[in-house]
């Protein structure tokens, strides 16, 4: 394991927060005995998982995996157990490929990925860029944790025929929640009833989950973390919200970039809330 600076540590090719960092659990992350009816839920950072975590699971808080060990005794855990993780696809448990445990990822249009994380970045106590092309080029880098983004997508979806995955659009659950909701219950085999599917929609709402303790991990932040009181885990969740973010400029370059790493790679991708 490489300490690559002050705020990360490269373990396998991946980037991850070294603030209580349990190594040894992050060495044997392989090992790790899934159970054929857990659900993991697998984004890139501030890709907005928590509107899936939300339609999943309201009466506990979902742990990261990754990072969660030292505080939970995942094994004591009653079935069926959720995950959330930030994880590549080749350091997930080997479990997960034999095809019975489910996976969602959840992703995000990098534009917005890249200015939500710029903001979460200035919560955690130690040195961070303080301008979006600072950030931007550390994001373009992979020198951020969860590594590079283009790495994280494009190796899940070009081994997703390794495992039982699900990929699914954050912009289209912000477009339209309920469809989403039926479409991730399909997937794990739930059917709710239309009461069941309207309480669900209710909780999953981004400014209903912005002011629920169990879904924006505000708590976490300041206990495990030590994030100083500045905003919340949960922003604005906004689609579109780079254009308040990036240059005219910026935006070429990363159009450029971005064209150049995902060429002929089939996912769509939405980059305004007007966008079908």
């Amino acid at each position: 394991m490489e300490d690559i600076d002050s705020r990360l540590f490269k373990f396998k090719g991946y980037n991850f927060h070294n603030i209580k960092l349990d190594t040894d659990f992050i060495e044997t992350l392989g090992d790790f005995e899934v159970r054929e009816d857990d659900v993991f839920i697998v984004t890139y950072p501030k890709s907005e998982h928590q509107k899936s975590t939300g339609n999943l699971e309201t009466w506990f808080q979902v742990p990261y995996f990754e990072y969660s060990n030292e505080t939970i005794d995942f094994t004591k855990r009653p079935s069926p157990r959720l995950f959330v993780s930030h994880l590549p696809y080749y350091l997930m448990p080997s479990g997960l490929k034999n095809k019975k445990a489910k996976i969602i990822y959840v992703y995000r249009n990098p534009k917005d990925v890249m200015c939500s994380y710029f903001h979460f970045s200035k919560k955690l106590p130690l040195p961070v860029t303080s301008t979006t092309e600072e950030f931007m080029k550390l994001f373009l880098e992979g020198r951020v944790m969860g590594s590079l983004w283009f790495d994280h997508i494009k190796g899940w979806y070009e081994h997703k025929n390794l495992f039982n995955i699900e990929f699914v659009m954050y912009e289209e659950m912000k477009k339209d929640l309920r469809g989403s909701i039926v479409k991730i219950c399909k997937f794990l085999g739930k059917k709710l009833s239309d009461k069941d599917l309207d309480t669900v929609v209710t909780q999953a709402m981004f400014e209903n989950m912005k002011s629920d303790p169990r879904a924006n991990y505000d708590s976490i932040l300041k206990t495990r973390f030590g994030i100083q009181e500045k905003g919340h885990f949960l922003r604005k969740g906004m689609i579109g919200d780079w254009k308040n973010h990036m240059t005219v400029e910026q935006n070429e370059r990363f159009d450029k970039i971005f064209q150049m790493k995902m060429k002929d790679f089939p996912l769509k991708f939405i980059w305004d809330m007007n966008e079908e």
